[in-house]
């Protein structure tokens, strides 16, 4: 008997280890992937390490962050969705329509968080706004249906203004209604719309030649990421050709652009870490709305405005959340 009895105390203290180690061992830390088009560091990417933070998170302790870098380079995206898709992390943020779109197409399963996007749904990437119905959910700039009140601002701060070229991206899925309504919008004002098309950062050169031909006297340039990538060449050419541009991202104008009228990136990023939040704490992609900005901000670059021996008009310099000196 003694025999069995030890035997039984044998077996057990042999069995009781391994369900003491894994008893102790810590949950999973969730993992966030985020693919970013452009080039660290990043001050938006910032806003949302640190909201974050703030929402009780501690990067390396309670959340671990995988981050991609496109370097403004749209044929490494796809790529690297890949890759984060691959380490199997639990949600992944996402910004321009050209990076989301490489995540969607690499899983249906993986939450996907979208920050600067102008129309999810013209894009194919969600059902509606209020039922995205999949794997994406976020924020969207609702950038096509502000493009009248940009076009109203350039109207006022350039009085001059007749003839507008719009520089617009025919493969990008939103721009085809932007366009639509920046024309609808431009008439409503009594201007006449040049679109230019630009898909490539090759043929920038000639959308300007393009431009000077058509003697147009200012540009708005609709929200894309190659459009976006190449801002300081616009900005640029556009000054060296005498044109005020317009556009949604105040980046815009920090580059050159004489105003820009839209959403504030960093409300973006911040309200991401908030979706992020909830899906980590069990949240399905599929039953959370997409968000809509509800502040916007005009950026006006003064220094552009001399250059151009232009007078901005008090009624509207008196509305500038910035201004660029």
């Amino acid at each position: 008997m003694r025999l069995i009895g030890l035997a039984v105390v044998l077996t057990l203290s042999l069995i009781a280890p391994p369900l003491a180690v894994e008893a102790q061992q810590p949950d999973k830390i969730p993992r966030i992937g985020y693919l970013h088009a452009g080039t660290p560091p990043n001050t938006d990417v910032e806003v949302f390490r640190k909201t974050l933070n703030d929402l009780g998170y501690v990067e390396g302790r309670s959340i671990t962050i995988e981050f991609r870098w496109a370097q403004d380079r749209m044929d490494r995206l796809s790529p690297l969705a890949a890759e984060l898709v691959a380490l199997k992390v639990d949600v992944i943020v996402v910004g321009s329509t050209p990076a989301i779109k490489a995540v969607a197409e690499r899983t249906k399963t993986i939450p996907i968080i979208m920050t600067v996007i102008a129309d999810p749904v013209a894009a194919g990437l969600v059902q509606s706004l209020r039922h995205p119905g999949g794997n994406v959910t976020g924020i969207t700039l609702i950038a096509h249906e502000l493009s009248g009140k940009r076009i109203e601002l350039l109207k006022e701060a350039v009085q001059r203004l007749s003839r507008l070229a719009v520089l617009w991206n025919p493969a990008n899925p939103t721009h085809a209604v932007a366009l639509r309504e920046s024309q609808s919008a431009a008439r409503t004002l009594g201007l006449q719309t040049v679109p230019v098309a630009v898909q490539a950062a090759a043929e920038i050169d000639q959308a300007f030649a393009t431009m000077a031909r058509e003697r147009v006297s200012a540009l708005f340039v609709l929200d894309d990421t190659i459009l976006f990538t190449e801002r300081k060449r616009i900005a640029y050419l556009a000054l060296r050709n005498r044109l005020p541009v317009a556009s949604g991202i105040s980046a815009y104008a920090d580059a050159g652009a004489l105003l820009t009228y839209g959403a504030r990136l960093r409300d973006l990023y911040y309200r991401a870490a908030f979706f992020v939040d909830k899906i980590i704490k069990g949240a399905k992609a599929a039953d959370l709305p997409v968000e809509q900005p509800t502040k916007f901000e005009l950026v006006i670059n003064l220094k552009t405005a001399k250059e151009l021996d232009l007078t901005i008009p008090p009624s509207v310099l008196g509305r500038a959340d910035r201004v660029i000196e």
